[in-house]
């Protein structure tokens, strides 16, 4: 089941159960962004059908990163402009069947050969348009900002920007519901990249797991995510014990876990 939450002047967000996921929409005059489309081409198709009952107009898709469960239902929309920063290419090229793997045996694991069908069966399409820095999408009348704040749950991350609305879709570099997930993550530069996603000034955030949030959200997880850094880098100069710091984590020791991983593969 998914349902609309409007967060914004036409804009909304498509709330799933299925791994508590967030999908997006902005639309404007002439054109909507899809923002994400979902784990696998069923889930895209019903969140284009969605889309189609709020609007025709044409629409172009942007991935906020790599990872299947936002970019796996992309053929579902059939020929148009597929935006991505270039490392998102790069890597669903790279981790596309890796992940689909993975993904399927968890959920055989579990009894849902569904899912894992579908899964198998999803045609992975790359972005073909370059976003890198900030690109503005005109959809007539407003603008859509796509902004790579730097790395954090990823090293190419897209977050969307809609300034008549004080609006922004984070994608996984903020999560409401669950701990962020760290294990693609640059866990010492992820503070910086809410830094800057927080200078733009958002009232709504949306995440990409979760339910809407505002800033004051993201800088409390912002804050939480300082503090692992500052950890791993206290683990990392030998002033605290790996034990020590997944013990004063604000997080679970599994995704802490993680984090100190990831750091020190960086290091």
């Amino acid at each position: 089941m998914a349902r609309w939450i409007e967060v914004g002047d036409r804009a909304y967000a498509r709330r799933h159960a299925e791994l508590d996921l967030t999908l997006g929409l902005v639309v404007g005059e002439r054109a909507c962004l899809v923002i994400d489309t979902g784990a696998d081409e069923a889930q895209g198709a019903a969140h284009a059908a969605a889309i189609r009952e709020l609007t025709d107009l044409p629409w172009s898709v942007v991935l906020t990163h790599a990872h299947f469960d936002h970019c796996f239902g992309t053929a579902a929309f059939g020929e148009c402009p597929v935006w991505g920063h270039p490392g998102c290419r790069a890597d669903l090229a790279a981790t596309a069947e890796t992940q689909r793997s993975e993904w399927a045996a968890y959920h055989r694991e579990r009894g849902d050969e569904e899912a894992a069908a579908r899964l198998t069966a999803a045609r992975v399409v790359l972005p073909g348009r370059a976003a890198e820095a900030a690109t503005e999408i005109d959809l007539g009348g407003r603008v859509a900002r796509l902004v790579h704040p730097g790395p954090g749950h990823t090293g190419h991350d897209l977050a969307v920007h809609v300034p008549d609305s004080a609006l922004l879709f984070a994608g996984d570099l903020v999560e409401q519901g669950a701990p962020p997930s760290f294990g693609d993550a640059f866990p010492l530069a992820w503070p910086a990249a809410l830094d800057r996603l927080l200078a733009l000034g958002p009232r709504t955030v949306v995440p990409g797991h979760g339910e809407p949030v505002d800033a004051a959200f993201t800088a409390a997880q912002r804050a939480e995510l300082a503090e692992v850094a500052e950890l791993c880098r206290a683990v990392a100069a030998g002033t605290l014990t790996r034990e020590q710091a997944l013990a004063r984590s604000p997080y679970p020791e599994s995704f802490s876990g993680e984090a100190l991983d990831r750091a020190a593969a960086r290091t």
